[in-house]
C-alpha cells in the first residue's frame, strides 16, 4: 500500500506537471501512453522471464531500478530541468520497469495463498490499491500546489523501499519439478503456443480488451477536463481522483454479495455501463460537487470490471505458464490504456474534450454487445493442478535433453462407425498437446483398417516432452477419458517416442 500510494502520487504529479510544460490534450495524453506502452510491446518476453528466474530476486531488482529513475526525475525536476519530452522520456522508463515486473508481481499471489481464497484475495489487493487511490492523489495534489511536483516524485522514490522490504522478508517455496528451467526463447515459444490455445484464457483477454480501450478515455483526459473546463487546480484534481478511490474500495466491499447473486459477466456488463454513464458526466457536467459523485461511480464501476476479470485470468492459467499468461492481460489492459489514451487525446485535440468522452462512453456500451458471446463463467471451477498420471516414458538408454524434435505416437482401436464422435473428442486431446508444448499435432487413420487411429504429436526436443508430462492438469484427465471411452480391447493404446536421427 505504501509503494501504491506513491504510484498514485508520481501520476498525479507527471499528468498536472505535463499540463503546465505543454498543455495540449496529446501531449497530457501521452504521458499515459508513455506509462503504458512499454507493458504492451514488453509483458510477453518479461513474462517468460519471470516463469523461467527466481521471481522473488527478480522483483528486488526492479524495485531497486524503479527507485534510482524516481528519484533521478525528482532532482531535474527540482532543478527546472524537466522539459516535457523529458517528462516522457522518464515516465516511459518508470513503464520499462512496470513491464517486466507487472507479470512476476501477480504470479506470486497464488504462492502466497490457497485456491478458494483467490477471489477474495484479489478483492482485497484492489481494496489495498484503491485506498492508496483515496489517499495518494489528495497528497499529491497538496504537495504539487504547496511544493512542487519534484516532491511527489521524491516520496514515490522512498516508497519502493517498502516493497524491497517486504520482498526480502519473504520466504519463497521451492518448485516441485526438477527439470532445468527453460531456455528464454523456448519459454517465449512455448507461451504464445499455450495463449493460441486456452479459450478460457483468450474469453479474458477479449473482454479486457473491449473496455479498456475505452475506458483510457477518463483516465487520459480527466487532468484537462479538471484544468480547462473546470478552470481548477491540482487540489481539486486530486480529490476528485480521491473519490475514485473512495468509490472503488465501496465497491470492493459490495462484490462479494454482488457475485453470489450475478455472473461475472453480467457484473462487467452492469458496471461498465455505469462506468459509461460516469464518462458522460464527467463530459457534460461543471458542476465539482455532481462530478464528485460521477468519479466516486466511475471507482466502483472500475474495481467491478477489474477483479472479475483478474480472477478469471489467475484461475485460467496453471502455475507453469501463469506469468506468461497473466503477461497477456497486462499487455491487452495496458496497451488498451496506452493505445485508447493516444487515441482519445487526439480526438480531443479534433473535436474537443466532451465529444472524445462521449464517443468513448457510447463505444464501451456498444462493445459489451459485441463481446457478449465470450462468457467468463463459461470456465468457472476447472482444476488446472498438476495431475502427474502420464507414465514416464520407456526408454532403453536415456535421451540427451536437448536432443530432438520427439515425435509421439499413440495408437487407438476404436468401432469404425465410432470414428466421427472420436475425432470430434480428440480435439480437446489436440488443445491440451498443442497449449502443453506440441508444435505438431495430426491424427490420422489407416485405410486399409478402419478401426486403427492413431494420434501424432511432436515437441521440440526430449526435455520439451518431460516438461509437457508435468504439465498435464486434473481437468485434462477429463478430456483424456471422454478419448479413451471409444478405445476397445483389453489393452491400452499403445504409445511410441521417435527421437529424431540427424542425418551427416
Amino acid at each position: 500500500m505504501v509503494s501504491y500510494v506513491g504510484s498514485w502520487m508520481q501520476d498525479v504529479g507527471a499528468a498536472w506537471l505535463m499540463t503546465s510544460l505543454d498543455p495540449s490534450p496529446i501531449m497530457v495524453a501521452l504521458v499515459q501512453t508513455a506509462d503504458a506502452l512499454p507493458v504492451m510491446l514488453l509483458a510477453l518476453p518479461a513474462g517468460a522471464l519471470a516463469d523461467i528466474v527466481d521471481r522473488r530476486r527478480l522483483l528486488i531488482a526492479l524495485q531497486a531500478g524503479l527507485l534510482a529513475v524516481s528519484a533521478a526525475l525528482a532532482l531535474l525536476t527540482f532543478f527546472g530541468l524537466t522539459s516535457a519530452w523529458t517528462l516522457l522520456a522518464f515516465t516511459f522508463a518508470v513503464g520499462v520497469g512496470t513491464a517486466i515486473l507487472m507479470p512476476a508481481w501477480s504470479a506470486i499471489v497464488p504462492e502466497l495463498i490457497p485456491r478458494n481464497d483467490l477471489a477474495a484475495a484479489i478483492a482485497l489487493n484492489s481494496i489495498g490499491v484503491n485506498v492508496s487511490r483515496a489517499i495518494g492523489p489528495a497528497i499529491a495534489g497538496l504537495l504539487v500546489a504547496a511544493i512542487g511536483a519534484w516532491a511527489v516524485f521524491s516520496l514515490n522514490a522512498l516508497s519502493y523501499v517498502a516493497v524491497i522490504a517486504a520482498l526480502v522478508a519473504w520466504r519463497r517455496g521451492s518448485t516441485a519439478s526438477t527439470l532445468p528451467a527453460e531456455r528464454f526463447a523456448s519459454a517465449l515459444r512455448v507461451g504464445l503456443r499455450y495463449l493460441w490455445h486456452a479459450p478460457a484464457l483468450q474469453t479474458v483477454l477479449v473482454r479486457g480488451g473491449a473496455f479498456f480501450i475505452f475506458a483510457s478515455a477518463t483516465w487520459s483526459l480527466f487532468p484537462l477536463v479538471v484544468r480547462q473546463e473546470l478552470g481548477r487546480g491540482p487540489e481539486v484534481y486530486g480529490a476528485l481522483l480521491a473519490c475514485i478511490g473512495i468509490g472503488a474500495v465501496i465497491g470492493a466491499l459490495f462484490l462479494p454479495r454482488l457475485r453470489a447473486k450475478i455472473s461475472r459477466d453480467q457484473l462487467v456488463a452492469g458496471a461498465t455501463v455505469l462506468y459509461a454513464c460516469a464518462m458522460l458526466a464527467l463530459a457534460m457536467v461543471r458542476d465539482v460537487a455532481v462530478l464528485s459523485i460521477a468519479m466516486f461511480a466511475t471507482g466502483a464501476a472500475w474495481i467491478s470490471v477489474l477483479s472479475p476479470l483478474q480472477v478469471a485470468a489467475q484461475t485460467a492459467l496453471p502455475s507453469w505458464v501463469r506469468a506468461r499468461g497473466l503477461a497477456a492481460y497486462v499487455m491487452v489492459f495496458m496497451g488498451g490504456m496506452a493505445g485508447g489514451s493516444a487515441l482519445w487525446g487526439h480526438v480531443a485535440t479534433v473535436s474537443g474534450i466532451p465529444v472524445a468522452l462521449t464517443v468513448a462512453a457510447v463505444g464501451a456500451v456498444v462493445a459489451i454487445a459485441l463481446t457478449w458471446k465470450f462468457r467468463l463463467g463459461a470456465h468457472e471451477a476447472v482444476d488446472l493442478a498438476p495431475s502427474m498420471h502420464w507414465p514416464a516414458p520407456l526408454v532403453a538408454e536415456a535421451p540427451a535433453m536437448q536432443r530432438g524434435p520427439v515425435m509421439v505416437t499413440i495408437e487407438y482401436r476404436i468401432e469404425p462407425a465410432n470414428r466421427a464422435e472420436f475425432v470430434a473428442a480428440m480435439q480437446g486431446m489436440r488443445r491440451i498437446r498443442r497449449r502443453d508444448g506440441a508444435f505438431f499435432w495430426e491424427l490420422f487413420h489407416d485405410t486399409a483398417d478402419p478401426g486403427r487411429v492413431v494420434e501424432c504429436f511432436m515437441d521440440e526436443s526430449w526435455l520439451e516432452h518431460l516438461r509437457q508430462h508435468e504439465r498435464v492438469t486434473v481437468a485434462d484427465q477429463a478430456v483424456q477419458a471422454r478419448v479413451m471411452a471409444f478405445h476397445i480391447g483389453g489393452e491400452p493404446p499403445r504409445v511410441s517416442h521417435l527421437l529424431a536421427d540427424r542425418l551427416r
